[in-house]
């Protein structure tokens, strides 16, 4: 029996809410584990450190598109993470203006050492979901965020 109009919508609303909820629970504990570490580096912060440690060298507009962030929120973050030298700014050989930016050294110890806790904590999540059942629902969300674009 096919799902009403109103019914899947009701049911996307409902999806929607979880994954925000789950993701705030995990910023929770990821926060929390951070602050252990070190008091000073934010959620946001570790991030954008993880986002350039899976593509190093994106410019900030990507940076700000993927962690759904407005240009002014990203710059100053970019420029916190520059003055703690865990990233660098480099300019686009054609385009003096448009700048990649890069994990230093420091910063990509910080994403050896945070990343095996969120790993951890991904982990947790995905307790008693076998590996089939997360792979249909990564498609299903990538599936529903291309509907939006």
């Amino acid at each position: 029996m096919p799902v009403k109009q109103n019914n899947l919508s009701e049911l996307a609303l409902e999806l929607g809410l979880a994954m925000s909820e789950m993701k705030s629970r995990l910023r929770q504990k990821i926060q929390t584990t951070i602050n252990e570490y070190d008091s000073d580096l934010s959620f946001e912060l570790i991030e954008i450190l993880g986002l350039l440690s899976r593509n190093n060298g994106i410019n900030q507009q990507e940076i700000g598109n993927k962690v759904s962030k407005d240009k002014s929120s990203i710059t100053y973050l970019i420029n916190s993470l520059v003055k703690r030298d865990l990233v660098e700014r480099i300019a686009y050989k054609n385009d003096r203006r448009n700048k990649q930016i890069f994990l230093t050294p420091k910063g990509k110890q910080i994403v050896e050492t945070v990343y095996p806790w969120a790993l951890d904590l991904y982990k947790k999540a995905a307790g008693g979901i076998n590996e089939e059942e997360i792979c249909k629902a990564l498609l299903l969300v990538k599936k529903m965020t291309a509907n939006l674009e």
